[in-house]
């Protein structure tokens, strides 16, 4: 995927939850390659977002944005004057009111503004989650980028964070497609690494609780994972790469639960670890999940 090296020579970008985990790693890199950033927050002065302004470049070119995701005109007011936008706000939440609506809201309008102030390209932060839900897929298949979750099964079982990403993806597809927006998603799997941000994400508690001890075993699962730094600069790279398009699953690796516990263990042997297994499945048997399988990594 070749990439345009003069892409961040005097280029203005817009990225959207500015003081998020993947998006606070996002303006970190833009501001190292040059680009001047209008990040879009709640409230520019709330001290969770002090990292921002300490970031190399930032005090150049990086501006603060007071924008809502259900506030068009403050979008629209953040994107105009922009070559890009990165879309990753969105809310992380089990309440189907406050999930879904508001995701699919959000897409919709960053990609409305992005038509009507001309942007070049969005690249939108989606999740495995819109991909990978699908009793009904055979347990052999390859997951890649074709495939989609099945929203009656995420409805079924209550499960509003996939049912909110797959339906803002898909509403941010059919506009894009509506406005002749040049639309590049990424789905990435379970991101974990290190948080710039000051508060702690949804994804940083899968580790967390058994650093606590609040996990007295381990579940008896595979999960794939992908470190937030590299999360970032796929994004950037598939905003710097004329031929990028379509959707990029983003993962670097399974490991079974107990393997995690293997090598926080290492890491961290001061800390109340768990030791045993939620079931009486072994860890050799668990190793060779369908998840692997079906992500071929």
């Amino acid at each position: 995927m070749p990439v345009d090296e003069s892409t961040a020579v005097g280029k203005t970008v817009c990225v959207t939850g500015a003081g998020g985990y993947i998006a606070s790693w996002i303006v970190k890199l833009l501001l190292e390659r040059g680009y001047t950033v209008k990040g879009t927050v709640r409230n520019p002065d709330d001290p969770k977002n002090t990292h921002l302004r300490e970031l190399e470049g930032a005090k150049e070119r990086l501006i603060l944005c007071k924008a809502d995701l259900q506030d068009y005109d403050a979008l629209k007011s953040a994107i105009d004057g922009c070559d890009g936008v990165f879309h990753t706000a969105s809310p992380v939440t089990d309440d189907p009111e406050q999930m879904v609506e508001p995701a699919v809201n959000g897409a919709k309008f960053v990609i409305n503004a992005a038509a009507e102030t001309k942007v070049k390209r969005v690249v939108i932060t989606s999740s495995i989650g819109a991909v990978y839900m699908d009793p009904n897929r055979d347990p052999e298949a390859v997951v890649d980028e074709s495939c989609w979750s099945d929203l009656e099964f995420c409805k079924n079982t209550k499960n509003w964070y996939c049912y909110g990403k797959m339906v803002a993806e898909q509403a941010a597809w059919e506009t894009a497609e509506e406005k002749g927006v040049d639309l590049v998603v990424l789905n990435p799997v379970l991101v974990l690494g290190p948080p710039l941000q000051p508060t702690i994400n949804a994804s940083l508690f899968h580790v967390l609780k058994y650093l606590t001890g609040s996990a007295k075993t381990y579940a008896n699962l595979t999960q794939a994972y992908v470190d937030v730094r590299d999360v970032a600069l796929a994004h950037v790279l598939v905003y710097e790469a004329p031929s990028a398009s379509g959707r990029y699953l983003l993962a670097e690796s399974a490991l079974h639960r107990g393997e995690v516990v293997e090598i926080l263990a290492k890491l961290f042997p001061e800390y109340p670890l768990p030791t045993k297994c939620k079931d009486e499945k072994t860890l050799e048997q668990s190793r060779t999940s369908s998840l692997t399988k079906r992500l071929r990594i």
